[in-house]
């Protein structure tokens, strides 16, 4: 199964806050495509492995992705090893995907960044012919996407490009509040956590709403680059 952007998230939820308006997006355009959650999300305040796997579940309906898969790193104690590096390189050479999104090179939670650099090093590693790997019985061919763009979360990074989100932003909600057991539930006994508070709901909006203000849209979701992008007609930029 071949896509056109495979996403790639430390752990549940990650792509759903971020980027999943421009997941709609690009699946109206006719664009396929899939996640690839690292980790069950285990280490968190609230919920449970099997609670984040049915809210996942949900939110990829929500979104209409393709295809999502989770390795099952350890959450908060994944390393870049050979080990985690071939796993990913094993969803890459299953789905060829044209472009490669990922965590925020640097944020608040350590995941993000080790998964961001974890993610972008398997992205090379997985064109080299010598590196030998399988799935479910089948020998991979080398594959290298074309592009790695890496999405905005905790920190305020500033975006290298902006995608409008505006039409998609009701439904990108939706799917963000599919993990209901993280967000904010007055009726809930857990914990408090970062994200939890009725707040937090709030600045994920003035984020998009801000960003949205830079490209003079409604909301935005902003994107940070590894190589300049290439341009072949300078009106192709707004």
């Amino acid at each position: 199964m071949k896509l056109d952007i495979l996403a790639f998230g430390a752990h549940p939820d990650d792509v759903e806050l971020a980027a999943s308006g421009s997941v709609l997006k690009h699946i109206e355009l006719g664009k396929s495509v899939g996640i690839i959650d690292l980790t069950q999300g285990e280490l968190g305040t609230r919920g449970s492995a099997a609670i984040r796997k049915q809210e996942s579940d949900k939110a990829s309906k929500v979104l209409g992705i393709i295809a999502r898969a989770n390795l099952k790193l350890a959450d908060g104690f994944f390393e870049e090893n050979e080990e985690s590096l071939l796993k990913i390189i094993e969803q890459i050479r299953r789905f060829k995907p044209e472009m490669i999104w990922c965590n925020a090179k640097n944020d608040r939670h350590p995941d993000h960044g080790r998964g961001s650099q974890l993610v972008s090093r398997a992205c090379f590693l997985s064109g080299l012919v010598k590196i030998k790997t399988s799935f479910e019985g089948e020998d991979q061919t080398p594959w290298r996407p074309k592009t790695i763009y890496h999405y905005i979360q905790d920190f305020y990074i500033q975006p290298d490009f902006i995608i409008d989100v505006s039409e998609h932003w009701e439904r990108r909600m939706e799917s963000v509040m599919a993990y209901s057991s993280q967000f904010y539930d007055p009726n809930s006994t857990e914990p408090k956590s970062p994200i939890s508070s009725q707040e937090f709901l709030k600045t994920i909006e003035g984020r998009a709403r801000d960003l949205g203000r830079l490209i003079g849209v409604e909301f935005g979701e902003g994107f940070t680059v590894e190589k300049p992008i290439g341009v072949k007609n300078m009106f192709d930029i707004s």
